[in-house]
């Protein structure tokens, strides 16, 4: 008589844990623990984990299509919209529709906005120096980076694809 549960006989034959192996759990769980205390950060400033994505995105290039920057934020359109719409209510982006084509609006920050975005940016890159001294070499985390830049490049052919979060 088999005393085997269909628990048991559903674990794969190598014995080896799943998640301590899987790309993709190693990933979102190395994202979390970096980017955890720098989110804490944001939100002493006032500044919600989707509001520092925006404000991050257009201090690098300013006046964005709302559709590319759902896809550089990693954001659903839907939920970009209403953010842009809280943070515009607060003075820190404007919108604009596009005189050749009206469906299209591009996003800019204010004088305001980009006070914020300038500070969090320099936290942000604080935080990060601090949170790979800590688990790495400087060497290493180069080294990490590269790969990590490797891996998009070549997964999204060039291209940072939005996760539907």
């Amino acid at each position: 008589m088999d005393r085997m549960s269909d628990h048991e006989r559903d674990k794969p034959e190598t014995g080896e844990p799943f998640l301590a192996d899987y790309l993709q759990f190693l990933l979102a769980t190395a994202s979390g623990l970096a980017s955890h205390s720098f989110h804490v950060q944001a939100a002493a400033a006032g500044v919600s984990v989707a509001e520092w994505r925006v404000l991050a995105c257009l201090s690098d290039c300013d006046g964005q299509s709302v559709t590319e920057l759902a896809r550089l934020a990693q954001m659903e359109q839907s939920r970009l919209t209403r953010v842009i719409e809280r943070m515009d209510n607060r003075g820190h982006v404007t919108r604009k529709r596009c005189r050749d084509d009206r469906r299209k609006v591009h996003v800019w920050l204010t004088g305001q906005g980009a006070g914020i975005a300038r500070d969090l940016v320099a936290r942000a890159r604080a935080h990060e120096t601090e949170f790979i001294e800590s688990c790495l070499s400087p060497a290493e985390g180069r080294r990490l980076k590269a790969l990590l830049v490797k891996l998009i490049e070549r997964a999204g052919k060039g291209k940072v694809h939005a996760i539907r979060r």
